[in-house]
């Protein structure tokens, strides 16, 4: 690539179940961007909700595992915020995305299919669905140390139509393979 070309940029949005790979697959995306020397951000639509989360457990004088998710709360805090103010997630999100002027951008925690998802469309943001046997995706939560398991925040995201759709059941390497391949024809 000369100087003088624009550098690419493609903006990700990797959607699924718990348990399906969504942050395996925006580690491999990040994997992608170095091989081919793209800047890279990870951008989370519920960086609030990580927060308050802290506060809740801080307050409540009880240890959380970093990068745990108690997702009951998780669910709890963000129906509060909606009910505050139902763009409130993705205006915050939409600020820190300003922020950033890397080449390839990954969300991967967007669940809402009504204020949420037309916001990330709205900037530019194609969505990838990764999908697993259930078995598979029930043995991979059983593995995780997390306080507590939901998927009510999930229940419509049949509504967010994706762009394409990786099955991630076949082990890391056709994982790999298959996002990589993905990702060099949206480029």
């Amino acid at each position: 690539m000369t100087d003088n070309q624009p550098r690419p940029s493609l903006r990700v949005c990797v959607i699924g179940l718990a348990g399906v790979g969504k942050s395996t697959c925006a580690g491999l995306i990040e994997e992608f961007a170095r091989d081919k020397g793209l800047t890279y951000a990870r951008v989370k639509l519920a960086e609030p909700l990580y927060h308050l989360q802290e506060q809740v457990y801080r307050t409540a004088g009880a240890d959380l595992r970093e990068d745990a998710q108690d997702q009951v709360l998780m669910e709890a805090l963000a129906d509060a915020m909606r009910r505050i103010r139902p763009e409130s997630l993705a205006d915050d999100f939409t600020r820190r995305l300003a922020r950033t002027d890397a080449e390839l951008v990954v969300n991967d925690d967007l669940r809402d299919p009504h204020v949420d998802a037309p916001a990330l469309r709205a900037h530019g943001f194609r969505v990838l669905r990764v999908v697993c046997d259930e078995a598979l995706r029930q043995s991979r939560l059983d593995q995780r140390d997390d306080p507590t398991r939901a998927d009510r925040s999930t229940r419509q995201i049949d509504l967010i139509e994706p762009d394409a759709v990786i099955d991630n059941g076949a082990g890391l390497d056709a994982y790999r393979a298959a996002v990589h391949e993905l990702l060099g024809s949206w480029l």
